[in-house]
């Protein structure tokens, strides 16, 4: 039934002048049955005189059922090979975030130790021999995380030579720095 009023109202806007007005009002005509089109909410009145002055009629418009056809998109099983990427992704990745979390750890005892260091106003010299120490392993880790791919080498770089600054700081600052001599060619 529905489908007679898609029809009807498809019809009727065919003509060749605009409707000038539309009555939503649910006041029943007495030709035009309230049960008709019961699946339409909004009216089932629509004035005679919306579409230029012609007639609204109804009829039912049989069309044959359609029959849809349902396909289910299961998820595809992924390749064998991709399979076992995923696992050596994850296995790298456990890996990895260990051995950044070593190096963090290092890096961050280095530190620590330079700034008591730093604050301390007696400090000796033989006072840096244990934070070198603590850098020398710092290195060492950034080394072989650089070397098994953890890591980029300019990454490594950058941390190593942030860690050989906050030392000369500490040095400079105790007044126990001295320039390297300058190699004559």
């Amino acid at each position: 039934m529905a489908m007679a009023a898609v029809h009807c109202l498809s019809s009727c806007l065919a003509l060749p002048c605009k409707p000038r007005n539309l009555s939503l009002r649910n006041s029943a005509l007495t030709r035009v049955n309230q049960t008709t089109f019961p699946s339409l909410s909004f009216s089932t009145n629509l004035s005679d005189n919306s579409f230029c002055g012609g007639r609204l009629s109804t009829r039912s418009v049989d069309r044959p059922a359609r029959h849809s056809v349902v396909c289910e998109a299961a998820p595809k099983k992924k390749a064998d090979s991709a399979e076992k990427r995923a696992r050596q992704a994850e296995k790298r990745r456990i890996y990895n975030k260990a051995r950044k979390s070593e190096l963090r750890t290092r890096m961050k005892k280095v530190f620590e130790a330079l700034d008591v260091l730093k604050k301390k106003s007696d400090a000796q010299f033989e006072e840096i021999l244990p934070v070198e120490k603590l850098i020398a392993e710092a290195y060492s880790s950034i080394d072989k995380a650089v070397k098994v791919g953890t890591l980029h080498r300019n990454t490594g770089a950058h941390r190593k030579s942030r860690l050989a600054r906050r030392k000369k700081t500490v040095e400079i600052h105790h007044g126990w720095y001295t320039s390297a001599p300058a190699e004559t060619a």
